[in-house]
């Protein structure tokens, strides 16, 4: 059980539908203010109420649509990055909702979602904005999904899961504890203006990355570098059975300053869930750091072409540059999981 303190109030402040998200960039919180960070109440009752809220916004058939029994498999791992037309989703399309209703669940995304998290993937989800229509394919924010797997409960296990092209968050939770894994963070384009201000959704990540990467020896990089080109994901949608590959430079060969960097790498991705869940996240992956691998393929510069991975008993972090529809730098997929607690196997018991 995690340490909570003072209460936080249950409320939530919304981000009103305005079309566009967040357009700043923002920086990761370094790990070790993170892991430390004073102990808030149990999050999950206001993820409850901000559910329910949201459920008493829709008709009776909407309410149908978007709920799934929780012994519903299928559904609990139904996503994909690819986009409307190549790929059928189940549940609440949201360009099929009013503005209340999408407040409504907004409010979820945040109360779930620390205010770091929930501006990253509103930033990767306005990216979509971006791309045309074409060739029978679908791209922008209405085509993405909302699916309710469970009764949102504070005591009994259930999943809320959102997504379409190129970010899904798989939300799980169960008592105290949220899970969110297996998520998509990835971003098309990866850099693009939005009122006037250049955003770049994963511009932090990639940052931590090549800093990491450029702090290495030469005795390191033999390590941690596996080849001279990108790859693509090894742990993508359909891949929750794979097995973790451990190859690179294991964090017992990195120096104290170099474990820090890594930590700080893998906190772009363990912040996306709000301050609670997070401080316990991080503790999970620190306590087994020293068994934790960073590998790296691709050039050693930092144009952002270049394909790196986290694989611990706690993390598996992919970042993969695409060659599909132009610069490969510019289109990025990626994966977050917990090999212990993918749809939150840890914590449903």
């Amino acid at each position: 059980m995690r340490r909570r303190s003072a209460l936080i109030a249950t409320g939530v402040t919304l981000a009103l539908v305005t079309g566009g998200a967040t357009t700043s960039a923002f920086a990761s919180t370094p790990a070790s203010e993170a892991v430390t960070a004073a102990a808030v109440a149990d999050t999950t009752p206001a993820i409850v109420a901000a559910t329910n809220a949201f459920l008493a916004t829709l008709t009776a058939a909407q309410k149908t649509a978007v709920q799934f029994a929780w012994t519903n498999t299928t559904q609990k791992k139904k996503w994909s990055n690819l986009p409307q037309g190549l790929y059928t989703r189940s549940g609440l399309m949201w360009g099929n909702l009013t503005t209340a209703q999408k407040n409504a669940w907004l409010a979820v995304m945040q109360v779930t979602l620390s205010p770091a998290g929930y501006t990253r993937v509103r930033q990767e989800w306005a990216a979509d904005d971006q791309l045309a229509s074409g060739g029978g394919l679908q791209y922008g924010q209405q085509y993405y999904w909302i699916a309710l797997i469970g009764t949102p409960s504070a005591t009994t296990p259930w999943q809320w899961q959102w997504g379409g092209h190129h970010v899904t968050v798989n939300a799980t939770i169960s008592g105290t504890e949220v899970a969110l894994y297996p998520s998509f963070i990835g971003a098309q384009p990866a850099s693009y203006t939005s009122s006037g201000a250049t955003v770049k959704p994963l511009g932090d990540i990639w940052t931590s990355a090549y800093a990491l990467l450029s702090s290495l020896t030469t005795a390191q990089k033999a390590q941690a570098v596996r080849g001279s080109t990108y790859i693509d994901l090894l742990y993508g949608p359909g891949q929750d059975s794979r097995a973790p590959s451990y190859e690179g430079i294991a964090g017992s060969a990195l120096t104290a300053a170099q474990k820090t960097q890594l930590l700080t790498l893998i906190s772009g991705y363990a912040n996306l869930v709000n301050t609670e869940d997070a401080a316990g996240r991080l503790a999970e992956i620190q306590a087994t750091l020293d068994q934790t691998y960073f590998a790296w393929y691709g050039p050693q510069t930092s144009a952002g072409n270049s394909y790196f991975r986290v694989t611990g008993p706690r993390v598996i972090i992919e970042y993969s540059p695409q060659a599909m529809g132009g610069t490969a730098a510019n289109h990025i997929h990626g994966i977050y999981r917990d090999p212990q607690n993918d749809y939150g196997a840890a914590i449903t018991g």
